[in-house]
């Protein structure tokens, strides 16, 4: 199946980075979010990131421009209707994913595509929540998206041959570099890399070191570009604790209970950047360490 046109569900951060590869890359793209204003928003982060990339001659000005001009914000799923693929990038709740196939599949023409930018929730069950399992799986993209070139496919139990090519297909185009993993709970990226972060909140619960003892030994004792505990606030503590949950949940292993620490921090609204505090207060000129 050829893919020209693709709508992208969802427009935070990894949306609206998915919005923006696409559209450099040549698709029509038609991004929708349940509060219109942040897709309104999320145009004008394009816009500063690819500004950012004309400056370092990542891409020229007329790429800018066209790639902009590919990208529409509408209103509904309904808008979505004749997208020949769609990958939701909501937030990591089950329930809500479900809930979108649901809405999405009654009006999506029955040849398209769906995707799901999940980190971490079984391919299977959310093609379940679907008309066309078939032709549903995983396209789990890094964040920065623009930046990292990593895509994790994921093939669920119904999987057709076809739909993992084309999706495989439109990776390469979007020059990524894609990884197969199987439909185990958080794939391959952060079935390791949680399980790290949440140790090292593990560490920082049981007084081993304090936040900032802790990311200086990582980073320079293990060549880590971030420390554990700032790359979780720059994940998000409310994603970190989402991912524990399902690897907990579907594998049954103490070894991936959630740490209380960090559930603490979540119930207390501290998610890290996004919410200005996490194990760090971004609040000033300086992130500073809150324990």
């Amino acid at each position: 199946m050829e893919i020209k046109s693709i709508g992208v569900i969802g427009a935070g951060a990894m949306g609206s980075g998915i919005a923006h590869v696409c559209a450099l890359a040549g698709y029509d793209v038609a991004l929708v979010d349940a509060d219109r204003s942040r897709a309104d928003h999320a145009l004008k982060t394009i816009d500063g990131n690819m500004d950012r990339q004309v400056r370092r001659g990542l891409i020229a000005e007329d790429d800018k421009t066209a790639g902009l001009a590919r990208i529409s914000v509408v209103d509904g799923f309904a808008d979505l209707a004749q997208c020949d693929c769609v990958i939701e990038a909501a937030t990591e709740n089950e329930a809500v994913k479900k809930e979108i196939f649901t809405q999405l599949t009654e009006t999506l023409k029955p040849e398209a595509i769906i995707c799901s930018n999940t980190s971490s929730i079984p391919i299977t069950r959310l093609a379940a929540a679907t008309d066309r399992p078939e032709k549903f799986m995983g396209m789990h993209f890094m964040n920065p998206v623009p930046v990292m070139r990593l895509v994790e496919l994921i093939r669920g139990l119904a999987t057709d041959a076809e739909t993992f090519g084309t999706i495989r297909d439109l990776t390469l185009t979007l020059e990524k570099v894609p990884a197969n993993a199987e439909d185990f709970p958080a794939f391959i990226v952060n079935r390791i890399l949680l399980p790290m972060i949440n140790e090292a909140v593990y560490a920082l619960y049981e007084g081993v070191g304090t936040v900032e003892s802790i990311d200086t030994a990582m980073k320079l004792g293990a060549n880590h570009p971030m420390g554990p505990l700032e790359l979780a606030d720059f994940i998000g503590l409310d994603v970190c604790y989402s991912v524990m949950q399902v690897l907990y949940d579907g594998l049954a292993d103490t070894k991936y209970r959630p740490c209380p620490l960090l559930a603490k921090y979540v119930e207390a609204g501290w998610l890290g950047r996004k919410s200005g505090k996490g194990f760090y207060d971004y609040t000033g000129d300086e992130p500073v360490p809150t324990r």
